[in-house]
């Protein structure tokens, strides 16, 4: 798949996430507030936030499709990059409000459970599981850190609508039934879903930040790129491999030493190989800035 079919894609991926958001919030806000359910306003709340960050992904995932530019030498990459920082932040902010919603709600009077709250609920995990699995394919296909981070939203909700399910589930049950204790499972439940997003929120966060502050990539695929690069007869050491994310793609920078007697122009054909094996074989790098140092045979006897 092309690079402008993966951006289009993505593109798509957003707008539904954005739209299936704005429905299920109206749904979740408009049956919690009626039939009293905690767990599932707080999910319709949480699915607000959602919208914006969506909204946020969206208008990111544009900014950093720009080629580069005399300000931005090196892409608008990070974009994506800060949209994931924003979701992560309101998604904390989310769990925080659902936790104390919830906390609020087991010391009042429980409301009656509603069967239409807990077919609300079901319709959500299904719903949002099925826009998790769509979202994080095209993410991973396309590389794009908003997508992904979006898509790991859309599981948050899942959490979220699951432990509604359950928690509504047994309270229906214990109005039913009469089992006091099991009134409260509504508020509970929201309790559990504001541990799982905060943690979820951390993880998004703390993936961000790590790109934010120029985090080197993992040491196997450093192992790939120095595998490449020793395979050119020349290249008799390497002296120093980075490789950072900027967004969607990679940054490698390289120092060599080759053959000091080497011409100007044999450095620069040695340089073109060695982005086309690199850039060939990981189609997210960008961009790869070599630095020639001359080596001596004599020098090292």
């Amino acid at each position: 798949m092309s690079q402008q079919t993966n951006s289009n894609a993505s593109i798509v991926a957003v707008w539904i996430s954005l739209l299936s958001n704005i429905v299920l919030t109206v749904l979740k806000i408009t049956v919690g507030s009626l039939f009293h359910s905690p767990v599932l306003l707080a999910d319709g709340f949480h699915n607000a936030g959602d919208v914006v960050a969506t909204g946020a992904a969206l208008t990111a995932m544009r900014i950093s499709k720009r080629p580069a530019d005399e300000d931005h030498p090196y892409g608008h990459g990070k974009a994506e990059v800060i949209s994931s920082a924003i979701v992560a932040l309101i998604l904390g902010s989310a769990a925080i409000f659902i936790a104390y919603e919830a906390v609020k709600a087991i010391f009042e009077e429980p409301a009656k459970a509603s069967l239409l709250a807990l077919l609300t609920a079901i319709i959500s995990v299904i719903w949002k599981q099925a826009l998790y699995v769509y979202t994080i394919r095209i993410g991973k296909s396309s590389n794009s850190k908003g997508l992904i981070a979006t898509a790991y939203d859309h599981l948050a909700d899942v959490y979220a609508s699951l432990a509604a399910v359950v928690g509504i589930g047994l309270a229906w049950i214990g109005g039913h039934y009469h089992i006091h204790i099991l009134v409260y499972g509504d508020p509970i439940a929201g309790i559990i879903v504001s541990v799982l997003v905060f943690k979820l929120a951390y993880q998004i966060g703390k993936e961000a930040l790590d790109t934010l502050m120029e985090k080197s990539v993992g040491i196997d695929r450093l192992n790939d790129f120095a595998i490449l690069i020793k395979s050119i007869p020349e290249v008799k050491r390497i002296d120093r491999l980075r490789a950072r994310e900027h967004g969607h793609y990679i940054l490698v920078d390289v120092r060599v030493s080759i053959p000091g007697e080497l011409t100007i122009q044999e450095g620069h054909d040695i340089i073109r190989e060695m982005k086309k094996k690199i850039m060939g074989n990981h189609p997210d790098v960008d961009e790869v800035l070599i630095h020639l140092n001359p080596w001596y045979d004599d020098a090292f006897d």
